[in-house]
């Protein structure tokens, strides 16, 4: 079984909720992303997404499209990326990371080549959000030939058919878009949301969470109420940008704590 299959399995069994963060690589400094994560798993992340920066991020909202140019700026190109991945893995060996991006990196650095050299560095999955699943043969060949599990993406708007193969094909976990729109430019109606997910979780093998809107802990305990787990986004990339020099880990510690007990909370 994969690190991610491991660990979302764990949770299952015990039924703990999972809460998974978000962050730019690369932002809001080069220097600060190894800290930050390390951060974010000591204050009780399950999964890390780690994102990959892109000049056009389309499914990003202001907050992560400005965080993904700073750091492209800095020079945060998908070596970059690996390369935080891999001295993380030197302290840290059981926290997941998701390679969470565009399909332009990867294709640019070759497919297989991406794949060999993300799993080497430690990386569990990868969500590449333009990506159409009927044109991922390819890609889940390559990603599975070095055990990297590719995260699939539903929207409220998927037709019931397409949701139900989707919910077949899926992988690691299924992310499902609690809106249609871009990353933190709304707050999610968690019964809205809770219709969808009751077919999604009987469809589907693996744990079904729920992105874009969770911001706080209140939103957090709402949605996980309903879904396996919560990713948070838009909302820590803010807190981070606006963090001082040296103290960005603190300030994702800070930020991710209260997450993790209201969803401690939700589980009991």
């Amino acid at each position: 079984m994969t690190r991610l299959g491991q660990r979302l399995g764990a949770l299952r069994a015990s039924g703990r909720k999972a809460l998974v963060p978000f962050i730019t690589a690369g932002d809001p400094s080069l220097e600060a992303t190894v800290s930050v994560l390390h951060a974010l798993a000591d204050a009780g992340a399950d999964v890390i997404e780690l994102g990959v920066p892109f000049s056009d991020p389309m499914a990003d909202g202001p907050v992560i499209q400005r965080s993904s140019e700073r750091a492209l700026t800095r020079g945060a190109g998908l070596g970059y990326v690996l390369g935080c991945v891999r001295e993380f893995r030197q302290r840290d060996r059981d926290t997941p990371i998701v390679l969470m991006g565009y399909l332009n990196p990867v294709e640019v650095h070759g497919v297989d080549a991406c794949a060999a050299e993300a799993s080497e560095a430690g990386v569990d999955g990868m969500l590449l959000v333009d990506l159409p699943q009927e044109e991922a043969g390819a890609y889940r060949a390559a990603f599975s030939a070095h055990r990297l599990e590719l995260i699939t993406l539903v929207a409220p708007t998927t037709p019931r058919d397409r949701l139900e193969r989707l919910c077949e094909q899926a992988e690691g976990y299924l992310y499902y878009v609690s809106y249609a729109g871009v990353t933190g430019a709304a707050r999610p109606d968690a019964s809205e949301i809770g219709q969808h997910l009751e077919a999604m979780r009987e469809w589907a093998r693996v744990p079904v969470l729920v992105g874009f809107g969770i911001r706080d802990a209140e939103s957090a305990s709402a949605i996980a109420a309903r879904a396996d787990g919560v990713v948070v986004g838009s909302a820590l990339v803010s807190a981070l940008a606006m963090a001082s020099p040296g103290s960005e880990g603190v300030v994702a510690a800070e930020f991710l704590r209260p997450l993790r007990a209201a969803l401690d909370n939700v589980a009991r």
